[in-house]
């Protein structure tokens, strides 16, 4: 049997050839805290790629190719701020959905970043592309862990069968963003338990015998 040489040109095998500069993974966590600075400091409004190109030590084509646009660089500080997976599933269905929810409140009111969602919101109807990956890196990535708490509390009998999963999604977090919205009401360190046990209340086992027998013909 040969053995192929230094020179041979047969190869089993061979490694993928790299071309261009590698990407410097550092720039996505200078570029989400650098927005975090700004927005600390300032509105979405005052917020340019070339001010946070400037603030993450970069430049603005190494943003663009990243994230295609300023929201783009704010949807990509969003996620990394507030994260994608929220909910535990530990088989307490409230300590999950508190704990989920709490983090998501404490989050919203804390973080800068929130101040640009009125914004951002606006800038997304206006980019299709944009909000696509808002939806599916942000938005549908949190809720799926939340969805898997509610499905399995259904189906092992803590909720009624009839359960709206959806609708229950969006009741849980619709009260913080409305408010990180409108700022109409404070995000306190108990909004979120509130939030919890006001849909428990009306979402357990026992909330039929609530609910009056229709009227007999």
């Amino acid at each position: 049997m040969t053995q192929a040489g230094p020179g041979d040109s047969r190869r089993t095998s061979s490694a993928p050839v790299r071309s261009g500069r590698p990407r410097d993974a550092s720039i996505d966590e200078r570029a989400a805290a650098a927005v975090m600075r700004l927005l600390g400091e300032g509105t979405y409004r005052d917020l340019t790629l070339d001010r946070v190109a400037a603030e993450a030590r970069t430049s603005k084509p190494a943003l663009r190719r990243r994230w295609g646009s300023l929201p783009g660089v704010v949807v990509h500080t969003l996620i990394t701020v507030m994260g994608t997976s929220p909910t535990p599933d530990t088989g307490c269905l409230r300590c999950d959905l508190v704990t989920g929810i709490g983090g998501l409140a404490e989050s919203i009111a804390s973080t800068p970043v929130t101040t640009a969602l009125p914004g951002l919101i606006a800038d997304l109807a206006g980019d299709p592309e944009l909000r696509e990956r808002f939806t599916r890196d942000y938005f549908d990535a949190r809720r799926s862990t939340t969805r898997a708490v509610l499905e399995r509390a259904r189906d092992q009998g803590a909720l009624t069968p009839s359960t709206d999963i959806e609708l229950v999604l969006d009741l849980l977090a619709a009260p913080l963003y409305y408010r990180a919205l409108f700022a109409h009401e404070a995000i306190d360190a108990d909004t979120a338990e509130r939030i919890v046990d006001t849909l428990l209340d009306g979402l357990s086992v026992d909330a039929a015998s609530n609910h009056p027998s229709a009227p007999d013909h």
